[in-house]
């Protein structure tokens, strides 16, 4: 079983990256392989960072070669996605969401039909628009077809829209504390819906 955690922010070493840490680590004790892209460094490395729509249905020109084509690769592989993003302005990161509308491709293949996805966001200050991200996270997600969670989990309580921290999130105990429960959530609705991905691959081979 793959987990692909997926790092909105531009900064590799920022909140957003250490609470996608954190869930790669408790995903890894679970017994499942994790995988970490940083959004920003696939759109930098294509032809243009942004989608401009040059086909329909999408070629990936744009990225063909490229270390993007590689990061689709690892998506196409996984069993559950963690997308991770500040806030910006109210809503998603650039580099995020410029990567994800290069997946246009991906969702013509059903690469991510059924595959499981949450949300992880960090704000600077306590209220600062994380749940808003958050659901743009999970609407981007909704639109591959894929299974959205959020941090509920049998034992703790039954959940909100994800994990959402305030900056430093080291210094948010909180928010550690809910994206490990989304993990858990995570990986248990992965490891009950294996079936469905394992028929849709097959059938689009």
């Amino acid at each position: 079983m793959l987990l692909v955690a997926i790092n909105g922010s531009p900064r590799k070493r920022g909140s957003t990256a250490y609470l996608l840490k954190v869930a790669a680590e408790e995903a890894a004790q679970m017994g499942v392989e994790t995988v970490t892209l940083h959004a920003a460094e696939g759109v930098s490395a294509t032809k243009h960072p942004f989608c401009l729509h040059c086909s329909t249905p999408c070629k990936g020109t744009c990225y063909e070669g490229s270390l993007l084509a590689e990061m689709f690769n690892a998506l196409r592989r996984a069993d559950a996605v963690i997308l991770g993003s500040p806030v910006y302005f109210g809503t998603v990161s650039g580099p995020l969401k410029a990567f994800w509308d290069k997946t246009r491709k991906l969702r013509k293949e059903f690469a991510l039909y059924n595959v499981v996805g949450a949300a992880v966001t960090t704000g600077g200050s306590r209220f600062g628009g994380q749940e808003l991200t958050a659901r743009a996270l999970q609407d981007m997600m909704l639109v591959q077809g894929m299974i959205i969670v959020g941090d509920g989990y049998t034992g703790t309580d039954a959940g909100h829209f994800g994990a959402c921290g305030q900056a430093p999130a080291k210094s948010d105990p909180e928010a550690v504390k809910r994206t490990r429960i989304l993990v858990h959530r995570v990986v248990e609705v992965a490891r009950a819906t294996e079936a469905l991905r394992l028929e849709g691959r097959a059938s689009q081979r």
